[in-house]
């Protein structure tokens, strides 16, 4: 009986990723801002992990799921890599996908690298492409199936402080183009996974914020991207996970951003494991550590009733 029920289950996640669908879309159609005249040629490197370096045109990727099982809420998706690469299938793509089975849209954000040359100020490009990725993605709400009112933002390691740092400065606009850019991209919920948090000593991640604002680096600028110091009462629900054996990324910048969400009373839940050290994405065969998933779902749909 246990082996025809694992087959009905199987064949019902099938089917809501047979009927899903996926394409691209330019973030910006023209005028990319914060982008100078510099052509840039974008590397894709493929071992066991996807790697994209140098980008040349910020895209979202939309994963979309069956009408039938989509549940209205869409997640846009930060894949990490230190800000010098994209871990873009094992922190993106792969992501998406499993959001889908769900039956959330996930929208994969391929956004410029601060370290590229085609950037006037480097650590804007990544902040500007995941602001207009949140803005597109409710401007389309609509024709997506999203109900915008439940867009949420995830991201891992380096991705996660890309995503606290719009869960924290959202309101700082430094371009407009057109009118998608008037529309509000304050996400409603974060996953913020094995995330940097801090560009502080002693616990950063000393390539994130060299990579991001350079080395010697600026005080003013590393007070403003320490993302645990800028916390509000308007700070998004937050959801996160770390090991506690983490040596890329100290589990202390998952504890400091916690507790400040918890003294300004922001809804917040997080889950720290033992063992998976960094990078473990969705850990796929990986014990308890796969966990995370089902407990994130739990935490989106008991928070997705109250939006």
């Amino acid at each position: 009986m246990k082996k025809y029920f694992t087959l009905f289950i199987c064949l019902q996640i099938s089917a809501i990723n047979l009927f899903s669908q996926n394409y691209k879309l330019p973030l910006w159609e023209k005028n990319i801002p914060n982008e100078n005249d510099v052509k840039v040629e974008e590397t894709i490197e493929i071992t066991d992990k996807l790697r994209i370096t140098a980008v040349d045109e910020p895209i979202i990727e939309v994963y979309l799921p069956s009408k039938n099982y989509a549940t209205g809420e869409a997640i846009v998706i930060c894949p990490g890599g230190g800000y010098r690469i994209l871990a873009y299938n094992s922190e993106g793509s792969d992501v998406a996908k499993w959001l889908n089975s769900r039956g959330i849209a996930g929208i994969v954000v391929k956004y410029r690298l601060p370290i590229t040359p085609n950037n006037i100020q480097g650590r804007l490009s990544p902040f500007l492409d995941l602001q207009r990725a949140i803005r597109l993605t409710r401007f389309k709400s609509h024709e997506w199936g999203i109900d915008p009112s439940k867009v949420g933002v995830m991201g891992f390691s380096a991705g996660g402080h890309l995503a606290s740092t719009l869960g924290t400065h959202f309101e700082d606009n430094f371009f407009s183009t057109d009118k998608i850019d008037s529309i509000n991209c304050r996400p409603d919920f974060m996953v913020l996974m094995y995330p940097v948090i801090t560009l502080k000593e002693p616990f950063l991640h000393l390539g994130s914020r060299t990579n991001l604002i350079g080395d010697p680096a600026d005080s003013t600028l590393i007070n403003y991207y320490s993302n645990e110091l800028h916390i509000t009462e308007n700070t998004p629900p937050t959801f996160l996970v770390h090991a506690d054996d983490d040596k890329g990324v100290a589990v202390e910048n998952s504890l400091m951003f916690y507790n400040n969400l918890r003294k300004h009373g922001v809804k917040c839940e997080m889950h720290i494991f033992q063992e998976g050290g960094h990078g473990f994405g969705l850990a796929v065969g990986k014990g308890r550590l796969e966990q995370w998933k089902d407990l994130c779902i739990t935490w989106i749909k008991n928070l997705s009733k109250k939006l």
